[in-house]
């Protein structure tokens, strides 16, 4: 029998305006970045995604190399798309991205138009779609010309194989010069990934203020800092964590001072009522210029406790203040 999505799946997130585009995003995203390649069950892929959707979330975050192995978080959506999701594709929100390494030779890397154009194909193709809503340009390529790059993307637009086009990683300047530069060719920029957490605060505030200025949105990655802004390492690191598995997060960047960070800023969200990966994510959204963060999961139950973080949304300027006291200052990023 077909699965069938919740009837009630839009009645309790309130979803955000990104920038001042027609769309709206809902303000926790799911990224399909480590934890659903060619390892994990697909059945386990499928229940986090369809629980994902039954609770609101309509975005769905991927890139040409997520995995491991490259490639295979995109097979994997592709297969719950043909599943589950196909009836639902007006429903949803799907981006990719291209800018990492992603094949051998001098062609399937960087920002140059031969390789975005063509690893995008390579996307839809994984996907079994037609389009994506939103295409990003993964980074800056110091060897390409911004124009470029840009000018990809806006052809993916105007081809009709991406809605929106998008960057990620980029500094405020270069996101200023690309922002002008897709206006000029007619694909404005939707949004802008970036990593921003309480311990990554380095698009405080010049970035942020270009995309407010300019109108864009802003789709952050990392919130909870790799994993380290939860209830997990208050101990340590415990067996069986990312970081226990040297993965994204390096045990040696786990420091006895990011600890006792970490601790203090628990007290906090327990005294909001919240544990600390939730009281996270709050703090992120509590700029509107961040139109919706991306969370990594590995389970339903993560998902769930994640999206339980929009229930309380709001600060003090008491409870600012003492997180500040544990976080990184503006425009900075905790040392190791």
């Amino acid at each position: 029998m077909p699965w069938t999505a919740a009837s009630n799946r839009y009645d309790t997130i309130t979803y955000r305006r990104c920038g001042t585009s027609g769309i709206v995003l809902p303000p926790v995203a799911l990224g399909l970045w480590q934890n659903f390649g060619a390892s994990r069950p697909l059945e386990t892929s499928r229940h986090i995604v369809r629980r994902a959707f039954d609770l609101g979330v309509t975005h769905f975050d991927l890139a040409n190399n997520y995995g491991p192995p490259y490639g295979t978080a995109e097979e994997t959506f592709g297969r719950i798309m043909a599943q589950d999701l196909r009836p639902y594709r007006d429903e949803l929100i799907i981006s990719s991205k291209a800018g990492y390494d992603m094949w051998p030779g001098p062609y399937g890397d960087g920002g140059s138009r031969k390789y975005v154009l063509a690893s995008l194909d390579q996307s839809l193709r994984r996907m079994g779609l037609d389009y994506v809503d939103i295409f990003y340009s993964h980074r800056p390529d110091p060897n390409t010309p911004l124009e470029e790059t840009m000018g990809a993307l806006a052809t993916a637009v105007h081809q009709g194989k991406a809605l929106y086009a998008a960057i990620s990683n980029y500094p405020a300047e270069l996101t200023d010069r690309a922002a002008a530069l897709l206006a000029d060719m007619g694909a404005p920029l939707l949004v802008h990934q970036p990593s921003y957490s309480i311990f990554n605060r380095w698009v405080e505030p010049d970035l942020l203020d270009v995309l407010r200025r300019r109108g864009v949105g802003t789709a952050v990655f990392s919130p909870l800092a790799q994993g380290l802004l939860s209830d997990r390492y208050l101990q340590g690191i415990p067996e069986g964590s990312r970081a226990s598995q040297r993965g994204s997060l390096a045990p040696e960047s786990i420091s006895e001072d990011k600890l006792a960070r970490v601790r203090g800023l628990s007290g906090i969200a327990t005294a909001r009522g919240q544990a600390l990966s939730q009281m996270a994510l709050a703090w992120v959204l509590r700029d509107p210029v961040v139109t919706t963060a991306i969370i990594g999961v590995s389970s339903v139950a993560q998902l769930e406790s994640n999206l339980a973080a929009l229930g309380n949304l709001d600060f003090s300027a008491e409870e600012l203040q003492q997180i500040d006291r544990y976080a990184a200052a503006p425009g900075q990023t905790l040392p190791r």
